[in-house]
């Protein structure tokens, strides 16, 4: 009732007649490298807290640099108006 070797064998070279070996050997390894990601995706599970807590003090760096910038920015835009009206 289940399959024998005969049967396997026959199905493989048809595959490989279809296919072909180059494509088949690229099939497997983009498989390879797809459960390779997922599995460090899982193991690295736990690590986003910590990036999440690296991201944040990055992030108000960006932000206080970027304010910082505005006021210079504003405060040019007022110098040259007074300029402009003396």
């Amino acid at each position: 009732m289940g399959i024998s070797p005969v049967q396997l064998g026959i199905i493989l070279l048809i595959v490989v007649l279809v296919f072909g070996t180059k494509k088949l050997r690229n099939m497997g390894g983009d498989l390879g490298g797809a459960i390779k990601s997922f599995k460090k995706g899982i193991k690295d599970d736990d690590k986003p807290e910590e990036m999440t807590e690296d991201k944040a003090e990055i992030a108000d760096e960006t932000s206080a640099k970027k304010s910082a910038e505005a006021s210079e920015t504003v405060a040019e835009k007022v110098e040259s108006k007074d300029s402009e009206k003396s």
